[in-house]
């Protein structure tokens, strides 16, 4: 049996006991308690917190989301950390909805549309007894061999069936997006666990302001379409940029006709008809 110690995270002056071979973030997320995370693989520094005393091990090396000055002022990454003895943790608490329950579900590849040359629009479906819940902007993992995953952002808003979409980028060389374009085809098997993260959508009457590069429009998509469904009159506008020599994929998302939806963007290296600015309905 794995050695375990006790973690009491202050001001909330609440403790966790944890196993040596699970991260601390993992235990807190047993026991209940709603620190921020996102990543979970120690590149986006959103578990980040201050360990005021104890000690940490790192399995897989330093995590790239910390850098040696937040090392050196006593900041860990809760997600990769592993206690090694009785730990004090200075770190804030979330205010959430209730979280969905987090499922590890078989899916099939419905199709596949390239959306430009590097970029792919990935359908997956879900076992009809089983669905998914999830909230506008969550994210899920694709879990491949070798215990490795990848994440990505659920692309369409939630109660729309037992469909997913995700926008998949080409990564040279990449485990899981070579097969994707190169070798999986439709009726394909994935291994899928989510809904994770706490970027989501909140419904209100001011105004929203959506930024995103690349890929990272897809949890936007889902945010937007879950606004359009409930027919709201709030003013939202998208600013996402895009480098993208032949082909612009956000043109199929501009068309005219509600007034309280404006998209404007700047597309470096892209078609002259895609640097324009467009107001109207954004159709999801």
């Amino acid at each position: 049996m794995p050695l375990t110690h006790t973690v009491r995270f202050i001001p909330h002056q609440r403790s966790i006991s944890v196993a040596e071979d699970v991260s601390v973030l993992a235990a807190a997320q047993l026991g209940g308690m709603p620190l921020p995370h996102s990543c979970r693989s120690g590149r986006c520094g959103s578990c980040r917190a201050r360990l005021l005393s104890g000690r940490v091990e790192y399995p897989d090396g330093p995590p790239p989301g910390l850098s040696p000055q937040e090392t050196g002022e006593g900041f860990v990454l809760l997600c990769q950390a592993l206690a090694r003895s009785d730990l004090v943790v200075e770190a804030r608490l979330i205010q959430t909805q209730a979280s969905a329950e987090i499922k590890t579900l078989p899916s099939r590849i419905v199709r596949r549309e390239p959306l430009s040359p590097d970029v792919m629009r990935l359908i997956l479906r879900l076992p009809s007894v089983e669905p998914l819940e999830f909230q506008a902007g969550q994210y899920l993992d694709v879990l491949l061999e070798g215990g490795r995953r990848r994440s990505y952002s659920v692309a369409n808003a939630p109660n729309t069936g037992s469909e997913l979409e995700l926008h998949v980028r080409r990564i040279p060389g990449g485990a899981f997006t070579a097969g994707l374009f190169d070798s999986l085809r439709d009726g394909a098997l994935l291994k899928i666990e989510g809904p994770l993260g706490q970027f989501r959508y909140e419904d209100g009457a001011e105004p929203v302001i959506f930024v995103a590069g690349g890929t990272g429009f897809a949890p936007l998509k889902a945010m937007l379409g879950q606004a359009l469904r409930t027919d709201t009159r709030r003013e939202l506008h998208l600013y996402w940029a895009r480098a993208m020599p032949r082909v612009c994929m956000k043109r199929r998302w501009c068309a005219t006709g509600r007034p309280a939806i404006r998209g404007s963007r700047s597309i470096r290296n892209a078609p002259a008809g895609c640097m324009r600015r467009c107001s109207g309905i954004i159709r999801t």
